[in-house]
């Protein structure tokens, strides 16, 4: 799949566009950018059926810009911007708090033209010295540098995630497959990753690996053995495949899924059991004999446990739990009943309501929430309250188009500088669900910041914190907060905190998932999807709370749309 190389290609040019100020353009292409990244089809497939204009935001002169990109390879448009600019864009553009105006600035002045270059003015104090920049945004960016080194090699759970599901779709079409399993970190739904793991059984190991090799996919074949091949796809993530026996699938499973700690652990149990456990099976030390190696539920019932879902495999304390039969039940993957944060036409999204409406109820959801900016964020196209009372008439009119799911209006509402919100309460007071999150001041200290949040939470119509760190994965540092002072205010004031799904975010993370339940707060995973591809991306937030050990009793929309409201500060 080229869904993330086309979308970042869309990126780099509305980059290169915002340097030259045509805001129309910058933002159709950015729209358009995030639309192909949210595909669960493949765009390449889109492409081929001639459908590029069926996509929402994707108009004709994008679609032909589009098409020549995937003829040739190359976009004859971004060369000649580049030219304009000699800059490496897209490099610069992953540092955390260089836009493409302080690029064009740091080109004009210094001639900067790539992160070394970037990063050789900042140590010898030269950025200091640029009008409109000054010292503090100088020791940023060597910070920023820093990040974006300490994480280039890690991608994505969300865009790891669906390359491992083609790679598995496209092997469960041969017929010598008789099992197949994505394994790793990637099983364990850790928010980014290195490479991905996948485990098959065959009676015929070369013509699984020789199909392998040959997927139209495949970039490059690194190794090549007769159990084993690691490839490079051309969306840059490596894949290592092992072909193993079917008699000990369940060993090799378990074996690549849990992390080094969790198996170290497991190892011990078996020996004091008189076992052993390895990759190739659970056997008795004595005679050698296989006990077992098909499952890994037989695998863990013979070492004294019930079995441990991949997502926990992390060494803090479910090894014995699951000694003790105590292990909390898991939020299931079907458990969620509706998605309460997603954009649409009215703000930055790419789909009307009830485009997003008809999308979800094919996902099974019961009820929507849209949320789409209100307030003063004019990056979002944000609502004012007249555009807020016309929205209202667009979701009742859908509301009696659309049987079998409920939409419900919401708002995302700005947490401002002083932690007041941008719109007003006799405002607010109307909508269904007030969401609010920070989207500025990211630098403000962890004392202001965690003013701002816990003033916001005061306020009598805020129901949900959004993305409550304001991280992206890779590209940006969460900004500096005392969640667990925020957890205890929430805790108090009934405000629920997300757990955003969007594959750059999944924010909350883990950790602080099973600190928040620990703390008596209540979750909502949300996809903030902007498209109807991306409410796909539920998944995503499912498996973080799986890994923060949540139940179905601590997230707000496994309930009906009665029980979730009554859940509500409203």
């Amino acid at each position: 799949m080229k869904n993330l190389e086309v979308a970042e290609l869309l990126r780099e040019m509305a980059d290169y566009l915002e340097i030259s100020n045509e805001p129309f353009k910058i933002r159709a292409y950015r729209k358009a950018a995030l639309v192909v990244e949210g595909l669960s089809e493949d765009i390449e497939q889109i492409w081929k059926d001639k459908k590029l204009t069926e996509l929402p935001g994707i108009g004709e002169g994008i679609a032909k810009k589009i098409d020549e990109f995937l003829k040739t390879g190359k976009l004859k448009y971004l060369e000649d911007l580049k030219k304009v600019t000699p800059v490496d864009m897209e490099a610069l553009g992953k540092i955390e708090g260089i836009g493409p105006k302080t690029i064009l600035k740091l080109y004009q002045e210094l001639k900067v033209k790539n992160v070394a270059d970037l990063e050789k003015a900042a140590q010898q104090g030269k950025i200091q010295k640029i009008k409109g920049l000054g010292p503090t945004v100088e020791q940023n960016i060597l910070k920023s540098i820093e990040f974006s080194r300490k994480t280039s090699e890690r991608v994505p759970l969300g865009f790891a995630l669906t390359s491992a599901e083609e790679v598995v779709r496209m092997l469960r079409t041969l017929k010598e497959v008789e099992r197949v399993s994505i394994a790793g970190s990637t099983r364990r739904m850790k928010e980014t990753i290195g490479d991905i793991d996948i485990l098959a059984t065959s009676k015929n190991p070369a013509k699984v690996i020789n199909f392998f090799t040959k997927m139209p996919n495949v970039a490059d074949v690194l190794a090549q053995g007769p159990t084993k091949s690691s490839i490079r796809l051309k969306e840059g993530i490596q894949v290592d495949l092992r072909v193993l026996d079917d008699r000990i699938f369940g060993a090799g499973l378990l074996y690549f899924t849990g992390n080094q700690q969790h198996n170290i652990i497991l190892r011990k149990i078996s020996i004091e059991k008189g076992l052993k456990l390895s990759e190739y099976g659970l056997f008795n030390k004595k005679t050698n004999k296989l006990v077992e190696g098909k499952t890994e539920e037989g695998i863990y019932k013979k070492l004294g446990m019930d079995y441990i879902e991949p997502e926990m495999r992390e060494d803090e304390g479910e090894i014995e739990l699951a000694q003790h039969h105590m292990l909390p039940k898991l939020i299931s993957y079907n458990d969620l009943k509706g998605d309460l944060q997603m954009h649409t036409k009215w703000s930055d999204g790419s789909n009307t309501v009830e485009e997003m409406a008809l999308a979800a109820k094919k996902l099974g959801h019961e009820y929507i929430c849209i949320t789409d900016h209100t307030g003063r964020l004019a990056i979002a196209n944000a609502l004012d309250e007249k555009r807020l009372l016309e929205q209202r008439k667009d979701i009742e009119k859908a509301n009696k188009r659309i049987d079998g799911i409920t939409i419900l209006q919401g708002t995302e509402v700005n947490i401002t500088e002083n932690g007041n919100l941008d719109m007003k309460n006799s405002v607010l007071k109307h909508i269904d669900i007030v969401i609010a999150s920070i989207h500025s001041g990211f630098k403000n200290s962890k004392e202001k910041i965690t003013k701002r949040m816990l003033k916001a939470m005061e306020n009598e119509h805020v129901d949900i914190i959004a993305h409550p760190t304001g991280r992206l994965i890779t590209k940006r540092e969460s900004y500096e907060i005392d969640l667990y002072t925020v957890f205890d205010a929430a805790k108090k004031t009934d405000t629920v905190m997300e757990i955003n799904s969007y594959p750059e975010r999944m924010d909350l993370r883990d950790i602080h998932v099973k600190a928040a339940i620990k703390s008596g707060v209540k979750l909502v995973i949300s996809t903030d999807a902007h498209n109807t591809d991306q409410l796909h991306f539920i998944k995503l937030g499912i498996g973080t709370a799986r890994r923060g050990w949540a139940t179905r009793n601590d997230i707000i929309n496994t309930r009906s749309l009665k029980d979730m409201l009554k859940t509500l500060k409203k």
